[in-house]
């Protein structure tokens, strides 16, 4: 599918998935292809994602891409500016308005591409991103490698004992799991906490 190369006023593209599935080396890789085709590209990404680096979008295989980091989905609009492209990395870490601001874009014949975890670390649905795949015109979730069965992985189950929704780490902080591991562990630790065990 390349998707570079059709001639469609706006649009919105998803890149979707859990933690290690290669989401923002997909990003980077359409990113590249739209540069090599002369197209004017933006790219964008929360504030609070410094994990790697402040100003570039960063893959955990360590390929990058010169970024403009933004507090709120408004600064997109703002700062998306003759631009053919605009690329959201971490998408999640937005509020709502972000669909919002995607469907402007892409109504003023802007490519959108997007790209940030489908759930949270509980399997819930997070942030934004159901309501810009139900708006978007392609999808694609990719997968991780489930750590305890080698499956392929959906879930970013965390590591530590955090209850809070954000929370930026590696490896040391979440392992991806396929749905049959995530649901042991989500049961095991519901044993743990019940009163009486």
């Amino acid at each position: 599918m390349f998707l570079e190369t059709q001639k469609w006023n706006g649009r919105i593209e998803v890149i979707c998935g859990s933690m290690f599935s290669g989401k923002t080396e997909e990003l980077i890789r359409r990113l590249k292809r739209a540069k090599f085709a002369n197209q004017r590209v933006e790219i964008f990404k929360p504030r609070i994602d410094q994990r790697y680096s402040r100003e570039e979008v960063v893959s955990h295989d360590s390929h990058s891409i010169p970024s403009t980091p933004v507090d709120s989905a408004e600064s997109i609009l703002l700062l998306a500016n003759n631009v053919d492209v605009v690329a959201i990395d971490e998408a999640q870490f937005f509020d709502q308005n972000l669909v919002r601001v995607c469907q402007i874009l892409a109504n003023n014949g802007i490519r959108v591409i997007v790209a940030g975890l489908d759930m949270d670390y509980l399997g819930n649905p997070f942030g934004p991103m159901p309501n810009l795949m139900a708006v978007a015109e392609h999808i694609v979730k990719v997968h991780a490698i489930c750590l305890r069965c080698g499956d392929p992985a959906q879930y970013s189950h965390r590591l530590s004992d955090s209850t809070r929704l954000v929370e930026l780490g590696e490896k040391d902080v979440y392992e991806p799991l396929c749905r049959h591991c995530f649901n042991l562990i989500q049961n095991e630790c519901k044993s743990i906490h019940t009163p009486g065990n």
